[in-house]
């Protein structure tokens, strides 16, 4: 039976979830059960576009990109997939009438992964941000509003700069194993080998003008997902207070974290927030 296949489609998406991001699961279990769903469905794709071009160094990392976006392709064509993760991916696709445009933005800064290693203009930077960040945002906003459009026009701005806040966090926690491991350097006009004070300084300081343009929109979201989003806020303003407060030298040369004890602590205190209407 069909709907067993896409049951166990779904699972994949959560597995996935759960399996690569132990906060983004945890933010994504404090939505309202009618949207959470597919925001794993959104997840588990643009998670196994990412382990293409960032993991599989012993593979034709090219060729398995190719496939993956034909397979894509085919599957939002013919609203079918063998491929589990696709096949969730294109439900939710179809279901809240994702632009394809965000799709291709997306798949377009994956693609750069594949051979670009160093961004050298704030215009390249924002281009990556735009595709790889911004657009997931957006797909999860389409499913936050669930067919308002106004709503969702009012709030694109707002969540635009939560999925770039939240990138710029993860290229700051990661300097070390983008640097190292793979080879790259996003953030413009910086020497990371010899990252400073001056220059961590300057990259919190956008971050955090990413975070409060993001929050404006947190604040306006439907019930079903604010508190969901909000959680994930408070983690990666956690994260970002970590590292204003790391040594430049420090951020280098290991990858800041913020402890399962304390991701619990924000849960809790998100909640009474919440509760207390001051989200």
């Amino acid at each position: 039976m069909k709907t067993v296949f896409d049951k166990v489609s779904y699972n994949c998406s959560k597995l996935v979830t759960e399996s690569y991001s132990t906060s983004f699961a945890l933010a994504t279990r404090m939505l309202d059960t009618s949207i959470r769903r597919d925001i794993y469905n959104i997840y588990g794709f643009v998670r196994f576009a990412d382990e293409i071009v960032d993991t599989f160094h012993d593979y034709d990392k090219v060729l398995l990109f190719q496939n993956f976006e034909a397979d894509l392709e085919d599957a939002l064509a013919q609203k079918i997939s063998l491929n589990p993760i696709l096949n969730s991916f294109q439900d939710t696709y179809h279901k809240y009438e994702i632009p394809h445009e965000l799709v291709e933005a997306f798949l377009k800064s994956m693609r750069m992964d594949l051979n670009k290693t160093e961004y050298r203009t704030v215009e390249e930077f924002k281009a990556y941000i735009y595709g790889s960040a911004d657009v997931v945002g957006l797909m999860c906003l389409r499913v936050f509003v669930q067919g308002d459009n106004e709503l969702y026009e009012s709030l694109k701005d707002s969540a635009m700069a939560l999925g770039s806040g939240f990138q710029k966090v993860n290229f700051l926690r990661d300097l070390k194993a983008d640097f190292e491991d793979l080879n790259r350097s996003y953030f413009p006009n910086t020497n990371l080998k010899e990252l400073d004070e001056a220059s961590k300084a300057s990259i919190v300081r956008e971050i955090e003008a990413d975070f409060k343009k993001g929050y404006e929109g947190i604040v306006k979201l439907p019930n079903e997902a604010r508190f969901g989003v909000y959680t994930a806020y408070k983690y990666y303003y956690k994260l970002l207070q970590k590292l204003r407060k790391t040594p430049s030298a420090e951020i280098k040369n290991t990858r800041i974290r913020v402890p399962n004890y304390q991701k619990f602590g924000l849960l809790a205190r998100s909640y009474v927030n919440y509760k207390l209407n001051l989200v």
